[in-house]
C-alpha cells in the first residue's frame, strides 16, 4: 500500500495531527497558567513557595508520590505522542533525512532531560529550572515543526 496515495489515511492523519496539537497546546496553556512560564513560577510549582512571615502559601513542595505520578504520566504520554507524530512525519515528509532524524529523536531525549531536570530542581538545586526550560522549549519546538511540515505535506497535492 502506498501511504501517499491513500486519501482516507491522509485525512485521518490531518485530523489526528490537529487534535493532538490542540491537546499539546492545552497542556502548554496549563503550564502557563500554573507557572506563568517563568523560572520563578516553575520552581514554586515544584519546590513550593518561599514562606514570608504571614503569607498564605499557594504552592507546597511536591511530595515524591506526586513527582513520580507527574513523571510517569508525562514520560509515557509524551513518548506516545512523539512516536505517533514522528511516524506520520517520517512517512509523509520529504525533508533531509538528517533533519528528519533529529526532529524525531530530539523530543524523546528532551523528555528525559526535562523531567530529570525537574527532579534535580526539586531535590538538588533550583537552578536546574533553566535546563528544564531549555529542553522543554526544544521539545515543543520540534513538535510544532514536525506537525507543521507534516500538515503542509499532507495538504499538498501530489
Amino acid at each position: 500500500m502506498n501511504f501517499n496515495q491513500n486519501k482516507s489515511l491522509k485525512i485521518f492523519f490531518i485530523v489526528y495531527l490537529l487534535v493532538i496539537t490542540i491537546g499539546v497546546s492545552t497542556g502548554l496553556t496549563f503550564l502557563q497558567h500554573t507557572t506563568s512560564l517563568t523560572p520563578k513560577g516553575a520552581v514554586a510549582r515544584f519546590n513550593g513557595d518561599e514562606i514570608k512571615s504571614e503569607d498564605i502559601i499557594e504552592n507546597y513542595p511536591k511530595p515524591i508520590s506526586e513527582m513520580l505520578l507527574t513523571t510517569h504520566n508525562h514520560v509515557l504520554g509524551l513518548s506516545f505522542i512523539f512516536l505517533s507524530v514522528g511516524l506520520i512525519f517520517y512517512f509523509y515528509t520529504r525533508i533531509n533525512e538528517r533533519w528528519k532524524l533529529f526532529l524525531m529523536i530530539e523530543p524523546l531525549i528532551s523528555i528525559v532531560v526535562t523531567f530529570g531536570s525537574i527532579w534535580l530542581m526539586r531535590f538538588v538545586n533550583k537552578n536546574f529550572v533553566y535546563l528544564a526550560a531549555a529542553s522543554s522549549f526544544l521539545m515543543y519546538l520540534c513538535f510544532y515543526i514536525m506537525v507543521s511540515i507534516a500538515l503542509f505535506e499532507l495538504f499538498k497535492k501530489r
